[in-house]
């Protein structure tokens, strides 16, 4: 369905019954990266499925500040707003992680649980968003330039992906294919706008969060392995998952481990 909200036209997916669970994708996809697990998480949840600003068949709005995080919070409340929902579980993948943590933060009074497979609260010092900001602004023009089928080449074949790389051919081009899908201007201006350099660090408001957060890594992850840790450490109350034999993309990698421990952790009390 398309809801607009804030003068942006939003594509939004939403199936299943019971407790919503508003679902964030990662840099580069969509909607469509959780709707295999309509049917699992469906018999216990109302999954909402935004297509992230730029991605999917959303709009891809010309000024990168459309895209900042807190434009795309209040979007989300907004979302939620039009679909009579006032709390919501969150989940979020990569990006989307940070984008939940950003929620969570900013308005914890609509937040239940939060899942983060894969995420970070940004990075902790002024320093390394200036360096992550000239690296995005360099890929942002290097997408702009080639065009979306070389960014994705490119894009795929960076270290953080190796274990996808290495899964069966029909999950590599479908991975590939909805990749593809994206509009370059809108991947472009989302490096830009809310970027791991150009959102704020969530750091800080770690200890003050009150939901009940499940942290979900991939074993072949390191970095994100170690990321979960410090989070963890921060939380008042946590857990962490570690996938065995995944990296980065644990839904896409190990779909029926990573759905199972979700829907466990989302329906136990």
């Amino acid at each position: 369905m398309k809801i607009s909200v804030n003068g942006l036209a939003y594509h939004v997916e939403v199936c299943g019954k019971g407790e919503p669970l508003l679902l964030l994708h990662g840099f580069t996809g969509s909607s469509g990266t959780w709707l295999p697990f309509c049917e699992k998480w469906g018999r216990h949840s109302m999954l909402i499925c935004p297509d992230l600003p730029g991605h999917g068949n959303t709009e891809s709005p010309d000024e990168p500040v459309r895209y900042s995080m807190e434009n795309t919070i209040e979007d989300l409340c907004a979302i939620l707003d039009k679909l009579e929902v006032e709390r919501a579980n969150v989940l979020g993948y990569s990006m989307g992680g940070r984008i939940a943590l950003g929620f969570a933060s900013a308005r914890p009074g609509r937040v239940g649980k939060l899942v983060l497979e894969s995420s970070s609260p940004g990075l902790d010092t002024e320093e390394e968003r200036i360096n992550r900001r000239m690296k995005d602004s360099e890929l942002a023009n290097f997408i702009k330039e080639q065009g979306i089928e070389a960014f994705v080449d490119y894009w795929q074949d960076i270290p953080l992906f190796k274990s996808l790389q290495e899964m069966p051919e029909p999950i590599r081009k479908g991975t590939r294919a909805q990749r593809l899908t994206n509009s370059p201007v809108g991947l472009a201006n989302s490096l830009l706008g809310i970027g791991t350099g150009a959102q704020p660090s969530y750091w800080d408001s770690l200890h003050s969060l009150d939901a009940d957060v499940m942290l979900l890594a991939g074993e072949l992850d390191e970095k994100f392995i170690g990321i979960a840790e410090k989070v963890s450490q921060r939380l008042k109350s946590s857990r962490i998952e570690i996938i065995e034999g995944t990296g980065h993309a644990i839904h896409v990698e190990n779909p029926e481990k990573f759905g199972t421990i979700v829907s466990g952790f989302l329906t136990h009390t």
